[in-house]
This record gives structure tokens, C-alpha cells and sequence, in this order.
């Protein structure tokens, strides 16, 4: 096994080598909140669940081309853009473990959910950012805030769904866990049962649905949050407005009639921050109350995201329109019929009402409902849906397999045909070279040589170098593809 110490030396996240033992942890099926909360479903009419994405990317622009992040690059050339926010970002990233605590002296009852792409986290270690990852422990490890933060997980690499090769997809996501495990330990780990798509990016070809729902649940998640507008009801129709405050069933079905499905939180409305920012999800749910679910009456839910950082609105009027909120929630000493909640303490205190997973709404995504039109999925093949497809891309000018996402006027795929053909080829390559190894033989995982390529891997497939233009983010990409493939010869 490649020991810390070594991983330093060769500058290696730990992102591969405890697949086994991460999969029994996050397998465990224990209550996560269940045992600590102070509310009482009885006592709810609505609810906010808000959460707060971070991300930078991981980029070959250091000494010699060292891989550093992007917030190291903002720090060492503060002339550059908007790069002299470097402070105020990385203030962003460890503020709620400071925020938290002082509200729970008060005696307030805050709720926040967290999303910190592993290319974040490794940018705190090589930075020697103690004080940030020393706030984030507090908050992931100290039991005393852990009825109060739910840590979501993600995609290591902020790689978005629809454009990853689909056998990368499960590499992220357990690269994602084993890095979180690292850093803030197992038990911590194991209550990360709600997950975070990057760029609230949900795909919609059939088989990439299936494939990232089955890893998802095979890695012990529970839930994810959808974009409303990345989802419709099986018959095509929009979700209704009282359907998008309550959970749902994402089920997702292949081209060969297989189907799984997923608890989904739906975020509500458009990527604007100052929704969080603001608290808007606090004081919609003020206006709304309890919802019919099968035979029961259980309190609506306000979900939203938002990045943690990005924008003057986060930066600078997040944290007093938070705590504010959060008082005014205290002033009832507790019996606010209004509240903030986790996602996953709110499924839990459901299921012990007796509400089952079967009662949620089912809905699929974008789409599909066309393509099911075309094909039985009791007689679903591979060619027949590929038919299906390929005859509404060309009848159909609306109809797409990228996916949906909240950022639906750019595209993850149109235009950046010189990074995804050689991503795609990077993956084909790495799977080629080590699928068998490593079936025949686990521990492959824990060699440099798999690791180094794995980096590169998931690197190339972060979402940035498709974001932000032609230039120096597609230059990046195709710098890591290189490396990626000199690591795999």
C-alpha cells in the first residue's frame, strides 16, 4: 500500500487503494441523524434545506508545471482577473466553522449541507491550509455539530455526469469518498448519504442515467439533488409546484429494460446565489405548508445550493442574511413551525413516520419520455433505443442527450471536441491497461502506477475546461491528457 508518507513524496491524493474497505463503511445502513435531532416532524409544516458547493480546480500551472490549484495560482498572481479574491475565497471555505459554532452557543438550531469537491480538499493539504481544514474537522468530526452539518458527497474531480465516460463515473465517485475518509476519518464517512452533482448536472441518455444511479447506491448513497428543470413525470409533464417540495423517485431504466432508482431533493428555480445568499429558501418556506404524500401529510421542503463562494452576494451578505434566518427560526424557543433541515434528517424523520420510498412521485429525466414513447421498456434493446434516439435528433430540433443542468445556456459538449475526444481516449486507455489487473488482483488500486493515472484521469475530466472557453482552461486539459498518457505508456 502506498503509505502517507509516500503519497506526499509523489504528491498524490489518496484517491484509490481502500475501495474495499471504503464500500463496507459507506454500506452500513445506521441512522445518521436519527439519534441526535431536535425535531419533530409532528411539529412542521415546512422546512429549507440549503446547501453550499465549493470548488477549485486542479491546474498544471505551478513551478515547472506542477499541478497546484487554482486558488494557490489566484494567491501567486493577485494582478490577474478577479484573482485577488483569493482571500475572501479561502475565507468562504472555513467561515461555517466559525459560524456554526457561535450559533449553537446561542442556543439557535442552524442546518447547512456542504459540498467540497475533492480537488478542494487537495488544495488545502498541499497548501498547508490548517486553519481551513481545521474548521471543516470541527464541523465534519466534533459530535457536538454533527446534528447541525450534513456533508454532501460528489464528484472528485467535479467531472459532470453526462460528458464522463460512464466507467469513470464510480472512479469519482470513490475517489471522492476515500479522500473524505482520509482527511476527517470513516465514521464521518459514514454519515455522507446525500449526494451533490456537479453543476447540478443530471444525464439523460438511459444508459448513463443507469449506470450513475447504480453507482451511486452501490457506494451507499441514499439521496441526490436534481434541478427541477433536469427532471420530468413519467408521462413528460413538468413537476407540478407542490411536487417540487417534497422528495421524489428518480428512476432510471437502460437500453437492455433494466431499472434503479434513487430518492431525489429537487433545488428549486434558477443557479442565481443570491437565493442562498438571501435565505430566500427560509422565507418561500415560510409561505407553505404541509403536503400529501400517499396517505400522509408531511412537511414541504424548500431545497437549494449555491456556491460558497463565488459572487459579492455570497462573499459578503451570505453569512448575516444566514444568521439572521437562523435566530429568527430560535425566537420560537425551538417550536418554529418553520425550520431549517438537513436533507438526509428529513428522510430519516419521514421514514420513521412511516413513509415509504414507494409514495414519492416517480420521475425520470429530461426527455426520456420521448424515448419510452418509441420504445417499450419491457422490450427495450440497445438498438432500438439507439434508433429511437438518433430518429428524434433528427426530427426533433428540442430533443438532446447532453443532459440538463442549471447553467442550460452552455453546452458541456458543443465546441469542445479537442478536449472530450482526447478525454475519451484517456479513459479508454486507462481501462484497457488496468480493468483486468485489477479484477484479477484488488491491490493494483494502491500502486503509484495506478494512482498517477487515475490523477490524471479524473483531472481531465473536471468540468472547468469546458466552462470557460476556448484558451488557456482547454490548453490545461490537454497538458493533463498528455501527462495522462505518459503516465499510462
Amino acid at each position: 500500500m502506498v503509505s502517507i508518507a509516500e503519497r506526499t513524496k509523489l504528491d498524490l491524493p489518496p484517491i484509490a487503494g481502500q475501495e474495499a474497505e471504503i464500500l463496507a463503511v459507506v454500506n452500513e445502513n445506521k441512522p445518521v441523524f436519527l439519534h441526535q435531532t431536535n425535531l419533530r416532524l409532528e411539529d412542521l409544516q415546512s422546512a429549507c434545506a440549503c446547501a453550499l458547493h465549493m470548488h477549485q480546480p486542479t491546474i498544471p500551472a505551478g513551478q515547472d508545471g506542477a499541478l497546484i490549484s487554482n486558488l494557490q495560482y489566484m494567491f501567486e498572481h493577485p494582478g490577474e482577473g478577479d484573482n485577488h479574491n483569493a482571500d475572501p475565497f479561502a475565507w468562504c471555505y472555513r467561515r461555517l466553522g466559525e459560524i456554526i459554532p457561535r450559533l449553537v452557543a446561542e442556543g439557535a438550531n442552524p442546518r447547512i449541507m456542504l459540498d467540497y469537491s475533492g480537488n478542494l480538499l487537495w488544495a488545502f493539504q498541499q497548501m498547508g491550509r490548517h486553519d481551513i481544514l481545521d474548521n471543516l474537522k470541527r464541523l465534519a468530526c466534533d459530535a457536538q455539530y454533527q446534528p447541525y452539518v450534513e456533508w454532501l458527497g460528489t464528484m472528485w474531480s467535479h467531472a459532470v455526469a453526462p460528458s464522463t465516460p460512464i466507467p469513470d463515473l464510480k472512479l469519482h465517485i470513490l475517489a471522492w469518498q476515500q479522500h473524505f475518509a482520509d482527511i476527517f476519518g470513516a465514521e464521518a464517512l459514514q454519515r455522507v448519504k446525500g449526494f451533490s452533482p456537479p453543476e447540478m448536472h443530471l444525464p439523460n441518455h438511459p444508459d448513463t442515467l443507469f449506470e450513475y444511479v447504480k453507482a451511486l447506491k452501490e457506494c451507499g448513497y441514499r439521496w441526490l439533488m436534481v434541478q427541477e428543470h433536469s427532471v420530468e413525470n413519467l408521462d413528460g409533464s413538468g413537476l407540478s409546484g407542490d411536487q417540487k417540495y417534497i422528495p421524489n423517485r428518480l428512476v432510471a431504466r437502460n437500453s437492455k429494460g433494466d431499472e434503479v432508482s434513487i430518492v431525489a431533493l429537487i433545488k428549486t428555480q434558477g443557479s442565481d446565489t443570491k437565493l442562498v445568499a438571501q435565505m430566500q429558501p427560509y422565507y418561500e418556506a415560510l409561505g407553505r405548508g404541509k403536503q400529501p404524500v400517499g396517505s400522509h401529510q408531511i412537511p414541504a421542503c424548500v431545497t437549494q445550493i449555491a456556491d460558497g463562494e463565488n459572487g459579492g452576494v455570497m462573499m459578503n451578505e451570505f453569512p448575516p442574511a444566514y444568521e439572521q434566518a437562523t435566530r429568527k427560526m430560535a425566537e420560537n424557543g425551538g417550536k418554529a413551525s418553520t425550520v431549517a433541515i438537513n436533507g438526509t434528517e428529513y428522510l430519516e424523520l419521514l421514514a420513521v413516520a412511516g413513509v415509504q420510498e414507494s409514495e414519492f412521485p416517480a420521475i425520470q429525466a429530461i426527455q426520456q419520455h420521448k424515448i419510452w414513447q418509441r420504445v417499450n421498456p419491457e422490450e427495450a434493446t440497445p438498438e432500438k433505443v439507439e434508433a429511437a434516439i438518433a430518429d428524434l435528433k433528427a426530427t426533433d430540433h428540442q430533443f438532446t442527450m447532453d443532459g440538463a443542468s442549471w447553467t442550460n445556456d452552455l453546452s458541456w459538449v458543443q465546441g469542445y471536441e479537442n478536449v472530450l475526444e482526447p478525454m475519451n481516449q484517456l479513459s479508454a486507455k486507462f481501462h484497457q491497461k488496468f480493468d483486468r489487473l485489477v479484477a484479477e488482483d484488488p491491490s493494483v488500486t494502491q500502486r503509484e502506477d495506478y494512482q498517477n493515472a487515475l490523477l490524471y484521469l479524473l483531472l481531465v475530466e473536471t468540468s472547468c475546461f469546458r466552462y470557460w472557453g476556448q484558451g488557456t482552461w482547454t490548453d490545461y486539459a490537454r497538458e493533463l491528457y498528455r501527462r495522462g498518457e505518459a503516465a499510462l505508456a
